[in-house]
């Protein structure tokens, strides 16, 4: 139920559901269609307003964003870099390759500032659950274009079922004053990603001042705890109940410009 602004009034009930029978993503599947084939195969009927968390790794593998590190050169900045961090100078081309800056960096850490707009370790790229060449390591990228991605998940299941869904493609990242991983949102498609709340009177009349609230993370998180970090196999999550405002938005709208980040 939405006030006449379009704002949440009421929620009764919100459910996650891990969608089973995902295969394992290799470079040019349509995930889309593995997607309603696994939904198709377990019986469930998406409806208008579910929302569905896809993991990233599986954006990334459809799309091919494996490298092997044996196929990689590296160059000077890379090796210096590496040598600082005592991180393979392969990983860290990489991970320059991605990058629009360096955040921070020490022996085992590197926090960079990726060309997508947010601020991680390693530019997101990772060895976790990524099936290894033989002799070398391999590596996964963020898909390059993470709300596009989801947009075109999001047009395919449209055009399939005809019913309205959102996209949430998840990453997990670390947080500068807390310890722990937590999901975030990298791609958005068919909901508002920042709901902007300022406005609104709270229980007691008074009117946020400062309320945005992060919907995109918000899910991210919350799937993240069907979709866990080892072998739980669980790249998608389905979740249903959620009365957001009808308004569009993309995972770049959560990024902190640059004149407004204290912390840089």
């Amino acid at each position: 139920m939405h006030t006449e602004h379009g704002q949440l009034e009421t929620m009764n009930k919100l459910t996650f559901t891990a969608v089973p029978h995902i295969p394992h993503v290799q470079p040019g599947d349509d995930l889309a269609e593995l997607l309603l084939a696994a939904l198709d195969k377990s019986g469930i009927r998406l409806q208008n307003g579910d929302v569905l968390a896809i993991a990233q790794k599986i954006v990334s593998k459809a799309e091919g964003r494996l490298v092997n590190l044996g196929d990689v050169a590296f160059g000077a900045e890379a090796y210096r870099v590496g040598l600082e961090t005592h991180k393979d100078p392969r990983l860290v081309q990489l991970i320059l390759q991605e990058s629009a800056a360096i955040s921070r960096m020490k022996p085992g850490v590197l926090i960079v500032r990726h060309k997508l707009g947010f601020t991680s370790a390693n530019a997101g790229i990772d060895r976790s659950n990524v099936a290894q060449a033989a002799g070398e390591g391999t590596v996964l990228l963020l898909p390059a274009d993470p709300d596009g991605s989801a947009e075109r998940i999001r047009v395919a299941i449209a055009a399939r079922l005809d019913v309205a869904v959102g996209v949430v493609i998840t990453d997990s990242h670390g947080r500068p004053f807390r310890l722990g991983t937590v999901g975030v949102a990298i791609g958005v498609a068919g909901i508002p990603a920042l709901w902007d709340r300022r406005g609104e009177d709270d229980l007691y009349g008074y009117e946020l001042q400062h309320t945005e609230v992060a919907v995109a993370d918000e899910i991210a998180a919350a799937a993240g705890l069907l979709m866990g970090q080892g072998a739980e196999g669980a790249p998608v999550v389905l979740l249903r109940g959620l009365h957001l405002p009808p308004r569009w938005g993309k995972a770049a709208d959560l990024n902190r410009p640059e004149e407004k980040d204290l912390y840089r």
